[in-house]
């Protein structure tokens, strides 16, 4: 997995590092953003392999933009939304998403999403 880059977009540093520590373990390179750069800019620095976003990022913008801007110009990378809120994944915007976790301590669920996309 060394070669496979997982690029996490959450507000919240403690998930942030949680999740690093997490893909890091399992052997992925792991790159972050709290959501501030433009999602195309980091895109383009990071090249990663899939995208873990979280949908409630600040007041002004959220995951779901996020996800717009990303599928704006790229139709193949791998997005999996991240919410501690399971009432966005009746929102039509999130469809764009490959898959849609809720957040919890057990990352299970997230690792094997993630896995998912490199069997």
């Amino acid at each position: 997995m060394a070669d496979k880059k997982v690029l996490i977009v959450d507000d919240e540093e403690n998930i942030r590092l949680l999740y690093k520590d997490a893909f890091e373990e399992d052997g992925y390179k792991v790159a972050l953003s709290d959501g501030a750069e433009p999602i195309l800019d980091v895109l383009t620095r990071e090249n990663p392999d899939v995208v873990i976003l979280d949908i409630r990022l600040n007041q002004k913008l959220t995951g779901l933009d996020l996800l717009q801007d990303i599928r704006s110009t790229n139709t193949t990378l791998p997005v999996i939304l991240s919410t501690a809120y399971d009432s966005f994944q009746h929102d039509m915007k999130s469809i764009a998403a490959d898959h849609y976790v809720v957040k919890s301590v057990d990352l299970t669920e997230l690792k094997a999403k993630v896995a998912s996309f490199f069997e």
